[in-house]
């Protein structure tokens, strides 16, 4: 995907050139190669040719613990679940380049993100959000807000991530965190969330987005409409009592977001 232009290429491989061992993130398809801390692209095709390698430095993973698996929290312990995420890394330093149609790209002193997705299917509406471009380098935000499937029945469940100065503030369903405002507009997205201990405001901004294509349970038929050009106002907040300290400041720009399904779905109690 060129994130500026809003171009996507996609590359055909059989199944057959799929490999993802067990103990460890090492994901090839063909040539192309996906670690923790490098990746090694070679995509032929005749709409686009991209060959390189990027190696990463002082990689940020979400925490895991047997309680915690993740991201997902408890929830990646269930196998009924459709849809699995996981984040590899919320911020990291790039070294290297890429030559895209005969033009190097040198990406050294760029910043990070990698994240995956596994399962099923993607959820039937999802809200998703990512940046880790802010004015202080090492602050990285993650949000996500989704219709979860659930014996049954549904829920909208939530995970924001919101990685500063060495320190990960942790807003999810899991977490009994909870939904002030979530207003999903045309152009502006206003999300506000808190715990006992902490509030996140996000507004966040629409651009044009490219079509990536999707996976369901049969085929790669879906489409899923994300920028990289996003743009948000971020600010994060220690409740005490009555008052509130700002922790943290910032708007973000070059933000993945994909808005998917109907926004009415994602709005529980409390939500507006």
């Amino acid at each position: 995907m060129d994130g500026m232009a809003g171009q996507v290429t996609y590359y055909r491989y059989p199944a057959s050139e799929f490999q993802a061992p067990p103990g460890g993130f090492d994901l090839r398809v063909g040539p192309n190669r996906f670690t923790v801390d490098r990746v090694e692209l070679q995509l032929e095709s005749l709409e686009r040719t991209v060959a390189g390698a990027l190696r990463f430095e002082g990689v940020a993973p979400w925490p895991v613990t047997w309680l915690s698996p993740g991201i997902m929290g408890w929830y990646a312990w269930m196998p009924f679940m459709e849809c699995y995420h996981g984040v590899i890394s919320l911020d990291h330093a790039i070294h290297g380049a890429l030559t895209v149609d005969g033009a190097e790209i040198d990406l050294t002193g760029g910043r990070g993100y990698t994240e995956k997705d596994w399962g099923r299917r993607f959820p039937a509406a999802w809200v998703w959000f990512q940046s880790n471009h802010f004015p202080q380098p090492g602050t990285s935000l993650t949000a996500s807000v989704a219709v979860i499937p659930w014996l049954r029945s549904a829920f909208p469940g939530f995970i924001i991530g919101l990685w500063h100065d060495g320190a990960l503030y942790r807003f999810a369903t899991y977490t009994r965190a909870r939904v002030e405002k979530l207003h999903i507009g045309e152009h502006v997205i206003d999300w506000v969330v808190r715990d006992r201990r902490h509030r996140l405001e996000m507004r966040l901004h629409r651009a044009d987005a490219g079509l990536l294509y999707a996976p369901s349970i049969a085929d790669m038929a879906g489409r899923v409409a994300e920028t990289l050009r996003a743009t948000a106002t971020v600010r994060l907040s220690a409740l005490d009592g009555q008052q509130e300290h700002i922790i943290f400041e910032g708007d973000a720009r070059n933000g993945g977001l994909e808005v998917v399904g109907d926004p009415r779905q994602l709005a529980g109690k409390g939500e507006t």
